[in-house]
This record gives C-alpha cells, sequence and structure tokens, in this order.
C-alpha cells in the first residue's frame, strides 16, 4: 500500500530531494507495484508522479489518460504532445536540484534501468 509519509521520511533520511517514478506501458514494475497500479488496467501513455521530501507530491500524465494517477495525492499537470511533455517535465521537477530514479546507465543493470 502506498504510504506517501513512509516514502518522504526515507528521502528525508537519505538526503534525497525527491523521488521521480515514471511507467511507460508497464515497463517498470517497481513503480507500478509501490503506487498500487500493479492490479490496475494498464496505461498507454507515459506518466510521471514526483514525490519530493517534502511537500505536496506532483503528477504529469497524458490527456487522453486523466485517470491515470487518480488515486493519488498531489498536483495534475497534463501533456498532449512531445513539446509539451518536455515543458511539463521542466516544471514538475522545477526546485528540485537532485531526484532518485529506476536508472543504470547505459542500461548497465536492465532489471534495474526503466529510465532511458
Amino acid at each position: 500500500m502506498f504510504d506517501l509519509s513512509q516514502i518522504q521520511s526515507a528521502l528525508r533520511e537519505f538526503g534525497i530531494e525527491g523521488w521521480l517514478l515514471t511507467d511507460f506501458r508497464g515497463n517498470n514494475p517497481l513503480a507500478l507495484r509501490i503506487l498500487g497500479l500493479d492490479q490496475r488496467p494498464g496505461q498507454s501513455r507515459r506518466w510521471y508522479y514526483l514525490i519530493p521530501a517534502d511537500g505536496e507530491p506532483r503528477k504529469l500524465q497524458h490527456r487522453i489518460e486523466p485517470l491515470a494517477l487518480e488515486h493519488l495525492p498531489g498536483s495534475v499537470a497534463t501533456y498532449l504532445t512531445w513539446e509539451q511533455l518536455e515543458q511539463e517535465l521542466r516544471r514538475l521537477t522545477q526546485g528540485v536540484k537532485q531526484v532518485a530514479m529506476e536508472y543504470a546507465p547505459g542500461v548497465s543493470n536492465p532489471y534495474l534501468s526503466r529510465i532511458d
């Protein structure tokens, strides 16, 4: 079950400003499990969920799937085009200098790296 306060507490403990979770067509099982999306029908568009160490989470989801993250707390932004996606991602992460993500450079660990 998603526990925002526990995640934010862990982020503060490790000195991380935020955690950016994302998924595209079910390719990130960790994000799906943590956010309670693993038992829901799959999404066909990219979504992003930023959990800051302090404050309200922020969502970014495609305009044609407005309910992708409806059960999660936080403000919502939408995108339609690639240009809007890039612009909204900059807004989503504005003010956060360091984020945790499921990433391994060059996909050196394909079990972990889901962001490439």
